[in-house]
């Protein structure tokens, strides 16, 4: 503990430093600092794709770094420090955990999640509202995903998820009807439908939708990239091939990656 207490001094200073004298960070404001913290984040969660362990220490020191300076930016407002943020999380951890800080009984995680969403609608100050608290600026499959959990812990949910199924079904043929009448922003909305029914699936089966539509981009960049490796080495080019000939080496791609 007192390691870590002492590093985490030490980030304190050096952030008081650098605020004082680089002619960079004394620029910042809160506004030029977001997009990069978007960056981190994505690189953050691009280590854990990959599991790469190293690199998570990394990334996260990086976003340990955008927390401490926008609570120096703050600071100089006089609008809260480091210290006000760090209390303002043990005290809504506290809070939410009744059945490990209080007497609250728990059945299981899932018993937990549904008592997280109820103390959130709680909590002095919060509108009560149950998606109030997803952010607008979400990537859309993630928001989704946010949008469905959050209902879920109301109890908004299907009572047997193989029901889910349905529900996929009924999208996709009403999107098959759409699609029959070339309605571009009619086949939109029912494409929307289906994707939002295929994100309810991969939630009740407990998938990440973002990770696998991200293993699957993966994938086909490794097999597009050995297609087009193996096009080089014929001295051939992708725009003079065939589909019937790329094909065939996609399928020997296919063979070689099985990942």
């Amino acid at each position: 503990m007192e390691r870590k207490l002492e590093q985490f001094e030490r980030l304190l200073f050096i952030m008081d430093e650098l605020r004082e004298k680089c002619p960079w960070d004394r620029e910042q404001t809160l506004e030029s600092l977001r997009h990069l913290t978007i960056e981190e984040t994505y690189e953050l969660g691009d280590a854990i794709l990959k599991n790469d362990l190293n690199e998570l220490k990394k990334e996260l020191g990086d976003l340990m770094l955008h927390i401490v300076f926008y609570s120096k930016i703050a600071d100089e407002k006089g609008a809260f420090n480091i210290a006000d943020v760090l209390e303002s999380i043990c005290d809504k951890l506290i809070f939410r955990h009744p059945h490990v800080f209080g007497e609250t009984k728990v059945k299981d995680a899932q018993n937990v999640a549904e008592n997280w969403e109820a103390l959130k609608l709680k909590e002095k100050g919060r509108k009560k509202r149950v998606l109030e608290g997803v952010p607008p600026s979400l990537p859309a499959m993630v928001k989704a995903n946010r949008i469905q959990d959050k209902a879920r812990g109301v109890g908004f949910d299907w009572e047997i998820r193989e029901q889910v199924w349905e529900k996929v079904k009924e999208e996709f043929s009403e999107f098959e009807a759409e699609m029959k009448l070339a309605n571009k922003d009619d086949m939109e909305k029912e494409f929307g439908d289906l994707l939002f029914s295929l994100v309810n699936a991969a939630r009740l089966y407990k998938i990440d939708p973002e990770a696998a539509l991200e293993r699957t981009n993966l994938k086909f960049i490794r097999r597009f990239n050995y297609l087009e490796e193996k096009t080089i080495v014929k001295g051939k080019s992708l725009f003079d091939m065939s589909l019937a000939e790329m094909d065939e080496i996609w399928e020997e791609a296919k063979k070689f990656d099985q990942k």
